[in-house]
């Protein structure tokens, strides 16, 4: 099996900045697509972020322009820069990864938001 790990979440003031970080390890023949997600309390969970191996990317709406995803193939971690972070932004950040055309999910990290 695949194991995702994310790391980086934590409390920051609005305006401020986080890195997030998801490692996978385990049987790893080839990983494709790598995503963020997030889920706010009451909310449905929304693709925040995604990078294919090439390197393309597409972001939701809400955070185009302060978010950036950024993939290292070469140790199957995928990262999600953070900046001019907003109360509306917290939530649990999942990461999720394609393998063989099979998904796997991580725990998820906490990001809060607040002053």
């Amino acid at each position: 099996q695949v194991q995702l790990v994310e790391s980086g979440g934590g409390l920051v003031q609005p305006g401020g900045s986080l890195r997030l970080s998801c490692a996978a390890s385990g049987r790893i023949f080839s990983i494709n697509d790598m995503n963020w997600y997030r889920q706010a309390p009451g909310k449905e969970r929304e693709l925040v972020a995604r990078i294919i191996r090439g390197g393309g990317t597409n972001y939701a709406d809400s955070v185009k322009g302060r978010f950036a995803i950024s993939r290292d193939n070469a140790k199957n971690t995928v990262y999600l820069q953070m900046n001019s972070l907003k109360p509306e932004d917290t939530a649990v950040y999942y990461c999720n990864a394609d393998h063989l055309g099979v998904p796997f999910w991580g725990q998820g990290t906490q990001v809060i938001v607040s002053s």
